[in-house]
């Protein structure tokens, strides 16, 4: 049993959306010091409104989210999808990374040597140090990523939320990228919305099926029936020695039951 003092945030019923649109209903979700989640669902099925939710931009309709801050570092580190981002803003890939300090910039609005330092380390773990002065613009998909993913990291958070992460990343970081959230990990809670399974199974510990509500699998090996079961209408791609795909859609689960 996990001590109670290790929940980090808390869902409790929450029904969200937008307007008078309700995306997701009665969602509960507990996220503890050393949980690795990775959230799957179909796409407009509310993994963003529940990254939303996560991240305090939107407030529930009902039911409440509940904060637990420990220590020094920030709650929550944010890697947002490098498509939300508007690379035309003059920013270096430095002032990239520091921002994700902003909520403890001094009064006169200087970064420490101390930052400057611990950012320079990061863009140095993932690769990105000898691009530190370039602005945003001149980045592509894979670099922008490592310096979103610096910026999430600066804070020290106690919680890393991940939205499609291996979107833009390049193969050669993908591998990379995991292994370093696997050693983050021992430090920080994770939660990784993927669209990609069959990768994410390795790492994270387990699962969340969000669409129209949410259902939490205690482990990180879901099988096709239980997708089913969960009314989760997923893309699996099984990286076996002949790689395939198995689409599920409503309704029409039992055509996949043979064996591929």
């Amino acid at each position: 049993m996990t001590n109670p003092t290790d929940k980090l945030i808390e869902l409790v019923n929450v029904t969200a959306g937008y307007g008078k649109n309700i995306v997701l209903r009665n969602v509960n979700l507990t996220i503890n010091t050393n949980d690795f989640i990775g959230i799957i669902g179909p796409n407009g099925g509310g993994k963003t409104t529940l990254i939303k939710l996560l991240i305090g931009q939107l407030k529930p309709f009902t039911g409440e989210v509940i904060y637990h801050t420990k220590g020094n570092g920030s709650l929550i580190g944010y890697l947002p999808q490098a498509s939300q981002i508007d690379k035309n803003f003059p920013i270096s890939v430095r002032e990239v990374v520091l921002s994700g300090l902003l909520e403890k910039k001094g009064i006169f609005g200087g970064y420490s040597r101390q930052q400057k330092s611990v950012a320079l380390d990061l863009m140095k773990q993932v690769g990105i140090a000898n691009l530190q002065n370039k602005s945003i613009g001149q980045l592509s998909g894979g670099q922008l990523q490592r310096a979103l993913l610096c910026r999430a990291l600066i804070s020290d958070p106690q919680v890393l939320i991940l939205d499609e992460p291996n979107t833009y990343v390049d193969s050669n970081f993908e591998g990379e990228l995991y292994e370093m959230l696997r050693k983050l990990n021992e430090r920080m809670a994770i939660v990784m919305v993927s669209h990609d399974l069959g990768t994410i199974t390795s790492y994270v510990k387990t699962i969340a099926c969000v669409n129209g509500t949410l259902f939490y699998h205690q482990s990180n090996q879901i099988t096709n029936e239980q997708l089913a079961a969960y009314n989760c209408p997923i893309q699996i791609i099984a990286h076996g020695p002949v790689p395939h795909t198995v689409l599920l859609d409503h309704g029409k689960e039992n055509q996949h039951n043979h064996n591929h």
